[in-house]
């Protein structure tokens, strides 16, 4: 009971973890190198837990229409999320990238309804709006100064509302908010398909296979055969990106490759994110709706507050934990009932 949903949580504090290497690997590396360097170290981790729970470290048992839709979501969510993601982190940082990630639990419902039929509840559009009042709550601030400066009360409805961060950095984090949510609903598609696949085998999810060297179901392999497809998708898109539209595109990899602080977090990044995080994150859309286990995800705004504090020494203020707490009470009522 509820399965999905403590599933949907560690996924969450996964994320959290993740974004906060990545805002460190992404700064030294570039977000091309830094992403390429982050999946091909996933991929093996990958292929290694393919080998051991089906014999084969390879997703053995997808078919075609498996493949096409898992490739879409690796495109989608990967090349171009992850890239914005990354983008983002390094001009706004991992805390307010992650704010925008709300944005992914309302595109998640509204594709979800449109291509695998999921009902979007009475109060969703009032969810809507709640999370996008709490973003707007954390990065719009009056005149020049900040809030808990203006004592002017008389003076303060005069100033006009601006932009406390950068426009490029929100675009992206927009970007990475949208595409990590379509990303998920395809996701969702291919492991449907993943499913489909496997019975027209004879396959049943509670089975071990036979070339298994662990004695693991079936059902345990599938959320990471599927993330294996999707990685495969990202990884090629990242060096295609890297090798033939960026400067330097080989000298980038190399330096990448020889900062060890930089590899140190690309390495706990991928372990938290493209591994365990993505892993879990598809098993527990098969054990609840992609919108429950999207809200649950949200979580990771307030969860990374402390943690950006202690680790980078950021100042936080209570406008901005005000803003991420509403922005994720918006994405729980945009499945409530």
């Amino acid at each position: 009971m509820f399965f999905g949903e403590i599933l949907s949580l560690f996924v969450a504090l996964s994320f959290t973890v993740t974004a906060l290497f990545a805002e460190v690997g992404s700064k030294r590396m570039g977000s091309l190198p830094f992403n390429a360097v982050r999946m091909t170290m996933s991929l093996i981790f990958l292929a290694l837990t393919l080998w051991l729970c089906t014999g084969m470290p390879v997703p053995r048992y997808a078919d075609g229409s498996t493949w096409l839709w898992l490739l879409l979501s690796g495109l989608v969510g990967y090349v171009i999320g992850d890239y914005c993601l990354m983008k983002g982190y390094i001009i706004i940082g991992s805390r307010f990238g992650q704010l925008f990630m709300t944005l992914s639990a309302p595109t998640a419902a509204i594709l979800g309804r449109f291509f695998i039929g999921e009902h979007i509840r009475p109060l969703a559009i009032v969810g809507m709006f709640v999370t996008l009042t709490g973003i707007a709550v954390s990065i719009l601030s009056k005149g020049d100064k900040k809030d808990e400066d203006v004592s002017d009360d008389s003076a303060s409805p005069a100033r006009r509302l601006r932009l406390s961060l950068p426009l490029n950095g929100l675009v992206f984090a927009v970007m990475a908010g949208i595409c990590q949510g379509a990303g998920l609903v395809l996701s969702k598609i291919g492991l449907e398909s993943y499913d489909s696949s496997l019975a027209a085998l004879g396959l049943d999810e509670s089975m071990i296979p036979d070339d298994a060297l662990l004695p693991v179901p079936l059902r345990v392999s599938v959320p990471f055969a599927s993330t294996m497809i999707r990685g495969i998708m990202g990884l090629a898109g990242f060096l295609f990106a890297l090798l033939c539209f960026s400067k330097n595109g080989t000298k980038q990899l190399r330096n990448a490759v020889c900062d060890g602080k930089a590899m140190r977090s690309a390495f706990f990044s991928m372990l938290f994110g493209p591994f365990i995080g993505v892993g879990l994150s598809l098993m527990a859309t098969q054990y609840t709706a992609t919108g429950i286990a999207q809200t649950i995800f949200a979580l990771t705004p307030v969860l990374i507050i402390l943690p950006s504090v202690l680790v980078f020494h950021q100042k936080v203020t209570l406008r901005e934990v005000i803003g991420a707490v509403v922005s994720v009470v918006g994405v729980s009522l945009f499945f409530v009932g």
